[in-house]
């Protein structure tokens, strides 16, 4: 099984939306449409060796998509801030004032150099929830998850080993631990983790890059992914838990700097490093409407 190939494949169409009972038909379908507007855009760069166009691109037609829409949005957490990526910044206003005020948390293409190489598994996504209710993380630009499905509640433990996870985990599905599919971030700093989980007997997918879509398989009941864990964006942290809400999964989350500067603006900011963040502190409301598109070339 491709890594890329599954965490791109969040449904046949290449758009899945979450959450949609809980909002106008109208607002719904301006959210769907920002995603695909976005990955129509990026697709145009799709293999041509230019992230930074590729997310431009995404980015400007997401905006233009949403401006008119029928909320009052207010981004609560955007992408692009660390690595000086083109980005709807934190803070934004979107979003035409009528109807609902909302969070935004919104990555206008993750996986950007999937796109660049010609690779699949990159998506556009935004998520909506009540005003006031998306976790804020301000300067911390990574974090811990653990993410898996219904099961999971009251069992999976962040502070726990990767091998005491897998093998509860294990035992929560009712199936050996040779059978749980584990996906990961492939990236330098998981190579400890990469090499305990498979000690431990579970299955490791590597994705290259662009963890929400995995991290949705392995919320979902049956997926082909039983569990997503490891450091990776906090942008996409946050929009993963409205997912991970919408299909009532399991998700915890530890923030990670990665870097002496980015400790230094973390503790500045106030925020305790060792605080395990549950899915009602990432999202304090069930009413969450999620959405996300596939990009291919065009």
């Amino acid at each position: 099984m491709s890594s890329n190939t599954t965490a791109g494949d969040i449904s046949a169409s290449g758009s899945t939306v979450l959450g949609a009972e809980h909002y106008s038909v109208e607002l719904v379908d301006a959210v769907r449409a920002a995603t695909k507007s976005a990955a129509l855009a990026a697709g145009a760069w799709f293999g041509r060796g230019d992230k930074n166009a590729a997310d431009e691109a995404a980015v400007a037609a997401m905006r233009a998509m949403l401006l008119p829409a029928p909320f009052a949005g207010f981004v609560v957490i955007g992408e692009g801030e660390k690595d000086e990526a083109p980005m709807l910044a934190n803070g934004e206003e979107l979003g035409s004032g009528r109807g609902p005020a909302c969070d935004i948390a919104v990555d206008p293409l993750d996986g950007t150099r999937l796109v660049q190489e010609g690779l699949p598994g990159s998506v556009c996504v935004i998520a909506l929830a009540p005003r006031g209710t998306l976790f804020d993380p301000r300067d911390v630009f990574y974090m811990d998850k653990l993410i898996s499905s219904a099961p999971a509640r009251g069992v999976l433990d962040l502070r726990a080993t990767a091998t005491e996870n897998v093998l509860r985990l294990a035992d929560a599905l009712g199936k050996p631990v040779t059978e749980v599919t584990v996906a990961v971030l492939d990236k330098p700093r998981h190579a400890a983790l990469v090499a305990e989980l498979r000690a431990a007997g579970a299955q490791v997918v590597l994705a290259g890059e662009g963890d929400v879509s995995a991290a949705i398989i392995a919320a979902t009941t049956g997926g082909d992914i039983d569990l997503a864990m490891g450091i990776g964006g906090t942008p996409e942290g946050v929009l993963t838990a409205c997912a991970v809400r919408a299909v009532n999964g399991f998700m915890e989350g530890r923030l990670a700097p990665q870097t002496d500067d980015q400790l230094r603006m973390a503790l500045a900011a106030g925020h305790d490093l060792d605080r395990v963040l549950t899915l009602d502190d990432l999202v304090a409301s069930t009413t969450v409407l999620f959405a996300s598109t596939r990009v291919q070339p065009n």
